[in-house]
C-alpha cells in the first residue's frame, strides 16, 4: 500500500467515510477511515499544504507550493481543474458549503475566488503580506482571512471590498476557524485565540507558542487548538463566545502540529512526521501510532572529514548512509564545534547527533545553526522557531548554556557569524539583523531585506553575508556596514530552500523545492543548474576534500555537484 515518503502537512475528515492528507511528497491520499487503507492518490508539481473535502464529500481541494490549488473528484482523486492564476505559494483552500465556489488563500498576498471550472470570479486585495488561512462564512457571500501582516479581514466576494478589518497589532495570525453561528476563532502567534462575534474580540490565552491550527466541531461546539509549545487544546464553546479548557494533552514527536480534525465524537487525526496520519482517543487518552513508519526525507547534510552525514524526518542520524543514532525528533541541521557533531528540531531539544545524548532543552523547535570563536572558546548559536538566539560555548569537553538572544519576534530561518563576530540572522518575516555577540548589541534590524520569507544565510570571505529567499534572490551583505552590496536574479522559479560556498568562496550553490540546485561563480556572473530531483533540495554544504557541493533531498537521497561544470 503506497503512503506518504515525506511528512503529512495537511489532514481533513469527511463524516465516518475518508481522511484526507496531503503531503511534502507532492501527493494527496484518500484513506478509508474504518480500514486505514489507502483508496487513491493525486500528485502535486511540489510539496502540498493543506486539503479540505466540500461538505457533500464528493470533491477535495488541495493548496501547494506549486503555486497552484486543484480540485478533484472522489473517490477516484480524478483531477477536475487546475487553479493556475497564484504568483506565490497557495497555503489554504476552501470550497463554499453551497455553491460551486472556492476561495483561495496566498503567499502573493492575495484572496482568489474561483468557479469549478477554473474561472477567477474575484481578487481580493489588500493584504500586505502573505495570506495563511481563509474560510467562508458559512454559506453566505462573505469570507474572512488572515494574514502575516497581523490583520484579519471579512470580505464581500461579490463586491471584492473589504467589509470589516480586526487588527492585531502586527502580531501574525494562522489559524481561522468558524462556528455554524457565525462566530470567528482566530489563532496567532503569541498563543491568543481571538473569538470575533458581531464586532466583540474577546481574547483567551490558550498556549506558550504560536497557534498552528483551529478545528471547530459545530456538533460537538467543540474547538481544537495546536501549537509550537507541542501541547493540544479542547475547548468548549460557550453561547457567549467563553471558551472553557476541556481537555489538555502533550503532542507526540512524530506529530506535526499543523494539522488535525475531528474525526468523532471521541477521536482526532493529527498530520506527522511519518507515513500516516495518527489518531487520538481523547476520551481514553489513547494514541494510536504504531501504524505510523518513519519517512526517508533528508533535512541536514553536513561533509567533514570524508564522512557525509544527513539528519531528517524520522530523526535517524546517517554517516555515508549508515544508522549511527535514532533520535526522538525531526531534526533541521547539523552543525560541529570541536568533536561533536550537534543537531535539533521540532521537539525543541538540542542533541549530541552520534550519541543522542540532549545537550539543551528549548521550549519551541530549532531551525538552524551557526559556529564561532571569540574569547578562546568555541561558541554556537541556534536559531529558534520563536525568534531567540541559543548561545552555549564549548568547554571543558562539553557544550554549556550561556545566554539567549530575542534576535526577532518570529521563526529565525538561518544564522551566520563572520570574523568580526557579528551574528547575521534572517526570519520568516524577511527581516535581516546584525548582532554584535561581544555584547549582544542590536547594530542593524531591516525588516524588508526580503521581499518574502528568508530561508538561510551564510558567511562570505570571513566579512560578508549571503541569504535566500522565496522572493527568487540572491543577496550578498557587507557585515561591517550592515548594509546591502549586492542583489542578484537566480534560475529558480519558486520556493529558494537553501545555501552554501566553496572553500575559495568564489562559487555560492542555491538549492530549491524544486529539486534544482543552482551554482552561481561571482568571479564571470553566470549561474549553472541542475535539476536533481522532483522531491526538493532541502540542505546543502560544501565539501572541501572532494572540492563539490553535497545536496540532501526530501526524497531521502544525497547528491554530489561539481562547481565547475
Amino acid at each position: 500500500m503506497l503512503k506518504h515518503s515525506s511528512p503529512i502537512s495537511g489532514i481533513s475528515v469527511h463524516s465516518d467515510k475518508y481522511v484526507a492528507t496531503a503531503g511534502y511528497d507532492n501527493r494527496v491520499i484518500l484513506w478509508d477511515v474504518k480500514t486505514h487503507k489507502t483508496i487513491s492518490i493525486g500528485m502535486h508539481d511540489h510539496l502540498v499544504n493543506q486539503c479540505e473535502f466540500s461538505p457533500c464529500g464528493n470533491y477535495l481541494v488541495t493548496s501547494s507550493s506549486d503555486y497552484t490549488a486543484r480540485l478533484w473528484q472522489l473517490p477516484q482523486m480524478k483531477l477536475l481543474t487546475v487553479f493556475h492564476q497564484h504568483e506565490d505559494d497557495v497555503e489554504m483552500s476552501t470550497i463554499h458549503p453551497t455553491e460551486s465556489l472556492i476561495a483561495t488563500a496566498s503567499r502573493d498576498y492575495k484572496v482568489r475566488i474561483f468557479d469549478f471550472t477554473g474561472n477567477l470570479i474575484q481578487t481580493l486585495e489588500g493584504h500586505v503580506e502573505d495570506v495563511i488561512s481563509v474560510r467562508w462564512i458559512n454559506d453566505t457571500k462573505s469570507l474572512i482571512s488572515s494574514s502575516d501582516d497581523g490583520t484579519i479581514r471579512v470580505w464581500n466576494v461579490e463586491t471584492g471590498k473589504e467589509i470589516n478589518r480586526i487588527s492585531n497589532n502586527g502580531i501574525q495570525t494562522d489559524a481561522l476557524a468558524i462556528s455554524s453561528e457565525g462566530m470567528i476563532f482566530a489563532g496567532d502567534d503569541a498563543g491568543i485565540i481571538h473569538v470575533i462575534d458581531h464586532h466583540q474580540n474577546q481574547k483567551f490565552m490558550a498556549h506558550q507558542a504560536g497557534i498552528k491550527r483551529l478545528i471547530y466541531s459545530s456538533i460537538h461546539k467543540k474547538l481544537i487548538s495546536t501549537s509550537y509549545d507541542r501541547k493540544a487544546r479542547i475547548w468548549n464553546v460557550m453561547t457567549d463566545g467563553e471558551l472553557k479548557k476541556d481537555i489538555e494533552f502533550s503532542l507526540p514527536n512524530i506529530i506535526w502540529a499543523r494539522s488535525c480534525a475531528f474525526l468523532s465524537d471521541h477521536a482526532i487525526v493529527f498530520a506527522t512526521f511519518g507515513d500516516s496520519y495518527a489518531i487520538y482517543d481523547y476520551r481514553n487518552q489513547e494514541w494510536h501510532l504504531d501504524h505510523i513508519k518513519p519517512t526517508r526525507g533528508i533535512n541536514a547534510v553536513y561533509a567533514i572529514n570524508n564522512d557525509i552525514w544527513t539528519v531528517g524526518d524520522a530523526g535517524i542520524v546517517h554517516k555515508n548512509k549508515k544508522p549511527i543514532s535514532k533520535l526522538p525528533s525531526l531534526c533541521n541541521f547539523i552543525i560541529a564545534v570541536e568533536n561533536l557533531l550537534i543537531t535539533g528540531g521540532q521537539s525543541g531539544e538540542l542533541f549530541d547527533a552520534k550519541s543522542g545524548e540532549v545537550i539543551y532543552q528549548h521550549h519551541s523547535p530549532l531551525n538552524c545553526g551557526a559556529t564561532y570563536f571569540l574569547h578562546g572558546k568555541w561558541h554556537v548559536v541556534i536559531g529558534t522557531y520563536t525568534g531567540q538566539g541559543i548561545i552555549l560555548k564549548f568547554e571543558k569537553n562539553a557544550l554549556i548554556f550561556d545566554r539567549i538572544i530575542q534576535l526577532h519576534d518570529n521563526a529565525i530561518k538561518g544564522v551566520a557569524v563572520n570574523n568580526f563576530h557579528i551574528l547575521f540572522s534572517v526570519c520568516a518575516t524577511g527581516a535581516a539583523a546584525w548582532h554584535n555577540l561581544t555584547n549582544d548589541h542590536e547594530e542593524k534590524f531591516n525588516r524588508s531585506a526580503h521581499l518574502k520569507i528568508a530561508d538561510a544565510c551564510i558567511t562570505l570571505s570571513g566579512e560578508h553575508f549571503s541569504s535566500v529567499s522565496r522572493d527568487l534572490f540572491l543577496r550578498i551583505w557587507d557585515g561591517k556596514q550592515f548594509s546591502l552590496l549586492e542583489e542578484i536574479k537566480t534560475p529558480h522559479l519558486n520556493s529558494m530552500k537553501c545555501i552554501a560556498v566553496d572553500s575559495s568562496m568564489r562559487f555560492i550553490a542555491t538549492g530549491s523545492y524544486t529539486g534544482t540546485v543552482a551554482v552561481y561563480d561571482q568571479q564571470s556572473s553566470q549561474w549553472s543548474s541542475h535539476l536533481l530531483t522532483r522531491a526538493g533540495i532541502s540542505s546543502l554544504c560544501y565539501d572541501e576534500i572532494n572540492h563539490q557541493f553535497i545536496a540532501g533531498s526530501y526524497d531521502g537521497n544525497v547528491y554530489h555537484i561539481s562547481h565547475m561544470n
